[in-house]
């Protein structure tokens, strides 16, 4: 019988390549840094879309550009942007008090205002949790108006609701306290400055 000699394998542990660690570390590295870049970008185009939604809402019941509101009948010509909305409520549980806000000079001020506050904290990038605070206030109202849940209109009507609870009106309101929650004003706006400002340091809920 041959006898066959084997190496010997000797079982001591071996260190691994320090070389191979620190190449997959820097690799990771670099995969959660650009994964953090790609986020922040994402979010800065969501918010300045998102501010041109509003901001456009603004433009357009303020002077009639011929899209939602029909020329001539814009903010500045005597038209009341809180009219044609509030005035055609015909669901929900606060159907008589929206009639009774349709048109009165504060709602008109308050609605454009917000608008116009949200639309450019967005743009620019600054006050997203006072953005996020108004913004979700104006969507919860908005949501009330439209009373997704509801089957059918006050006349009996169908109400032609698409989903009993989610809504674009909710979409906005989730968008709006994400971009707050996440600082979205760092890229491509000027969260930063505006952060490092005295009275804003000392306010944070201004940030």
């Amino acid at each position: 019988m041959a006898v066959h000699d084997h190496p010997h394998r000797h079982p001591g542990f071996r260190f691994p390549s320090l070389r191979g660690t620190g190449a997959a570390h820097a690799s990771a590295g670099e995969t959660t840094a650009a994964a953090t870049a790609t986020r922040a970008y994402v979010f800065a185009g969501l918010r300045l879309l998102t501010g041109f939604v509003f901001l456009w809402a603004f433009l357009d019941k303020t002077f009639g550009f011929g899209y939602a509101t029909p020329s001539g009948k814009g903010w500045i010509d005597g038209g009341s942007p809180t009219m044609g909305f509030l005035g055609g409520v015909s669901v929900g549980p606060m159907e008589s008090t929206f009639h009774d806000w349709a048109g009165a000079a504060w709602a008109d001020w308050l609605f454009m205002l917000g608008l116009l506050g949200i639309g450019l904290a967005l743009i620019a990038g600054i006050g997203l949790r006072l953005a996020a605070v108004a913004g979700t206030v104006m969507m919860a109202l908005m949501w009330i108006a439209e009373w997704p849940p509801a089957k059918h209109m006050s006349d009996g009507s169908p109400s032609m609701s698409t989903n009993p609870f989610a809504d674009y009106h909710l979409i906005y309101a989730i968008v709006l306290i994400a971009l707050a929650a996440a600082g979205a004003g760092a890229t491509w706006g000027l969260g930063r400055a505006w952060a490092r400002l005295p009275f804003v340091s000392r306010n944070r809920w201004l940030l």
